[in-house]
């Protein structure tokens, strides 16, 4: 019996091989890129299927995706407006995961960074020339506040920063809540709303569509970001850090200084993306204008492997996602969790094109 069971298993594995998992040397960027995209293609494949079979006709995927989004200034131009701040947040994620501080509290940031900018607006702080200036500083210097207690905690006391910056998001919503049902309640309508913001205290408009200068700074910011990262002192010492973390110690790179810089950037621009949504889309402060962007943010910087040019190709397909996704709510009843489970997918197949960029499977017979 045991050698029918050896002679069976013996024939198993000749016929079907047997798999040896080997890493990889260097895999050329351009090769990568094409294990990434069909990562990405494979992923969009499967949430088509999954819209197919929940009653959206294949020409109305075509129609939502394609042809409503890139024929229409209009939506075009809605793309574009998502996109901005997607872009901010986005290269907030890529700070601080580029640094090894791995920030999940990007939504409580972007909260936070719209209630400080809110504060100026509703006190009325600085003259109106300078409102808005105010009120993007003031915006920073709160994202930066809430990443901070994560940020000592993860120094002086190693605390898991995914577990606090997490955790941060929830009392960051429940202050929102608290501000917009209490005093900050909209006195007009009654809703739970800030008041509408003055003309001094929005974005200027840009003259196409309503896009306003939200593009131009979120375009300006991916530039900042691709040289402080790509060309900076900083940014060279970074790379030593995120490639070996023992080795930048044994280099005597300061760990814990680029660590705290390269953090607080991160939460300073996340807060920052706060003031673009309040001021930019928004015009007031709201109970849900976050929702789609801090964790949006973390997926854009994991598709784009913390580059700053790829964050912001990554941050127009989120939008397209994000715009399409309004549409199929609106014609075919699907409901935003859908477009949420198509993200999700979508991380799931780049993550697992991450396995054949390191490893590969070789065949003996």
């Amino acid at each position: 019996m045991a050698e029918t069971t050896i002679s069976t298993a013996a024939a198993r594995r000749s016929f079907f091989g047997r798999f040896n998992l080997e890493v990889r040397g260097h895999m050329p960027m351009g090769q990568q890129m094409l294990v990434v995209a069909a990562g990405i293609m494979l992923g969009l494949l499967i949430s088509a299927m999954l819209l197919v079979v929940s009653g959206v006709k294949p020409s109305g995927l075509v129609n939502e995706f394609v042809v409503a989004i890139f024929t229409s200034r209009r939506n075009v131009a809605a793309v574009l407006s998502y996109a901005a701040p997607l872009t901010v947040v986005g290269l907030a994620a890529a700070l601080a995961f580029k640094a090894r501080f791995w920030n999940i509290g990007l939504e409580g940031q972007v909260i936070l960074g719209a209630i400080g900018a809110t504060l100026v607006a509703n006190h009325d702080f600085g003259p109106p020339a300078l409102r808005l200036v105010i009120m993007a500083l003031a915006a920073m210097a709160a994202g930066i506040l809430w990443i901070g207690l994560p940020l000592f905690l993860k120094i002086k006391l190693q605390v898991n920063e995914i577990i606090s910056t997490l955790l941060m998001n929830y009392i960051a919503f429940n202050l929102l809540l608290h501000l917009l049902y209490g005093p900050w309640k909209d006195p007009q309508s009654a809703f739970p709303n800030s008041k509408l913001f003055d003309d001094v205290e929005r974005l200027m408009p840009i003259g196409w569509q309503n896009l306003n200068l939200a593009l131009p700074i979120a375009v300006l910011l991916v530039l900042m970001a691709a040289w402080l990262l790509g060309m900076s002192r900083y940014g060279f010492l970074l790379n030593f850090v995120h490639a070996n973390a023992r080795m930048a110690r044994a280099l005597g790179i300061r760990i814990v200084g680029l660590t705290l810089l390269f953090a607080l950037a991160s939460g300073a621009l996340a807060g920052f993306g706060g003031f673009i949504i309040s001021t930019g889309i928004e015009s007031r402060l709201t109970q849900s204008f976050f929702v789609g962007y801090g964790f949006s943010g973390i997926l854009i910087a994991f598709l784009a492997r913390n580059n700053p040019f790829a964050v912001a190709f990554f941050a127009i397909l989120v939008a397209v996602l994000m715009v399409a996704g309004q549409s199929l709510q609106v014609f075919y009843q699907i409901p935003f969790a859908m477009v949420q489970l198509i993200q999700a997918i979508i991380v799931i197949c780049v993550a697992a094109s991450e396995f054949f960029i390191h490893y590969r499977l070789r065949m003996v017979e």
